[in-house]
């Protein structure tokens, strides 16, 4: 079983960057697809962005599309995610997942569909 460590949390400000990363340990992470979901207070853990085994297709939910990138380096073992013109909506726990699936999945943005999580960073956007 993969094991997920998120880093690069923070406090910003509306319309500032930041770029998470997840360092994922374990011989299965080239071989799922992996995602990022968040939680704010109150609120359901909601998907945020995956990207596929293989040829690297990414998915967006529509709050993020244009804002947020997604990508995955399998030499090193990571996932990162820029976010730029960030909001105070996107304030929340932010958590990699590795998925079950590997290039595609109808049910990519169901929490369902991911089995390994991480303990989560705390994002933090200041209006």
């Amino acid at each position: 079983q993969v094991q997920l460590v998120e880093s690069g949390g923070g406090l910003v400000q509306a319309g500032g960057s930041l770029r998470l990363s997840c360092a994922a340990s374990g011989r299965t992470f080239s071989s799922y697809a992996m995602g990022w979901f968040r939680q704010a207070p109150g609120k359901e853990r909601e998907f945020v962005a995956a990207v596929s085994w293989g040829d690297g297709t990414t998915y967006y939910a529509d709050s993020v599309k244009g804002r947020f990138t997604i990508s995955r380096d399998n030499a090193k073992n990571t996932v990162p995610l820029q976010m730029n013109s960030l909001k105070p909506e996107d304030t929340a726990v932010y958590y990699c997942a590795q998925a079950t699936w590997r290039r595609s999945s109808s049910d990519y943005e169901d929490r369902s569909a991911y089995n390994s999580w991480g303990q989560g960073t705390q994002v933090t956007v200041s209006s």
